[in-house]
């Protein structure tokens, strides 16, 4: 059969793309918070898959599951499968879209609960705005630290794990060989008076320091989040740029993200990116606004 123009852009905004090389076949996105399931819901989306598609389904580069080969006449009953074990359909339109994170919780590099972190995002932003309409669609990425993993400089909103390293001058001994400095993986603790300067110009936050020192004379100063703003990654990319400071807990970064999404609806322009937006109205002022706010 064939489908109408209607049809196709009305089930696209429910998450069904159609498939190029049919008339009535289609590709179900359905969003999992941030990619982590359990062997549970791994069976069910299998079993949604060969009841209701060709039986495959893939991973996008979003952490959707997309169930594909779903014929249009099949469109609602597996919408209504997905129902019944909670999950829906989804993805798609100018609006916040399905949060991606790294594996920064059990990773030996994370310095966040990515997971944790990235599934309370997706459930207040995701799906508590879903009905949210905005300028264009809206990205966020959260990262554990700043090995880029899931790249969150190239997201609407980036997150990343930071840790502020901290010289503790007592118990540091002026080592003619200071194992921080040779084993800093960005070659940022140069040594000044014999000791090495932490946090300074190139350090990235890593926290790969804090073990360094067999006599612990490296402490945490400070855990928290770096958040980026603008970035983008398509038809045409950029990086996004940092805000000033770290973010120390996650009720502030909850609502500084919810001010970021508020001034992008206010302020955008229709079909307006928001990288579109920061350019326009300048980074300096968005920032300030931004800031100001939380101040």
């Amino acid at each position: 059969m064939k489908v109408s123009a209607e049809e196709i852009k009305r089930v696209k905004g429910l998450g069904c793309l159609k498939d190029k090389r049919y008339e009535d076949v289609f590709n179900v996105r359905v969003p999992t918070g941030c990619g982590r399931l359990t062997s549970e819901q791994g069976r069910m989306f299998a079993e949604a898959a060969e009841r209701f598609g060709s039986g495959e389904f893939c991973l996008t580069t979003r952490l959707t599951i997309e169930i594909q080969g779903v014929r249009f006449e099949n469109i609602e009953p597996l919408r209504a499968f997905l129902a019944e074990h909670g999950f829906q359909s989804g993805g798609t339109g100018s609006k916040v879209r399905p949060v991606v994170a790294c594996k920064g919780t059990t990773c030996v590099h994370g310095l966040i609960d990515t997971a944790a972190l990235a599934m309370k995002l997706h459930e207040r932003f995701y799906i508590g705005m879903h009905d949210t309409a905005l300028p264009h669609k809206f990205k966020i990425g959260v990262g554990g630290c700043p090995n880029n993993c899931i790249k969150p400089e190239l997201n609407d909103i980036g997150v990343m794990g930071r840790c502020m390293p901290e010289l503790d001058a007592e118990l540091c001994r002026s080592c003619a060989r200071c194992a921080v400095e040779e084993g800093c993986p960005v070659h940022a603790a140069e040594r000044k008076d014999g000791r090495p300067v932490l946090g300074g110009e190139g350090c990235n936050s890593c926290g790969s320091c804090l073990a360094l020192c067999p006599f612990g004379a490296v402490k945490e100063k400070l855990r928290g989040y770096k958040v980026f703003i603008g970035g983008r990654w398509g038809k045409r990319t950029g990086v996004a740029r940092p805000l000033a400071g770290i973010v120390e807990t996650e009720e502030e970064l909850i609502a500084l993200i919810e001010r970021i999404i508020a001034f992008y609806r206010e302020t955008g322009n229709p079909g307006e990116r928001f990288a579109d937006t920061i350019a326009r109205i300048g980074f300096e002022n968005v920032e300030r606004a931004l800031l100001e706010k939380q101040g």
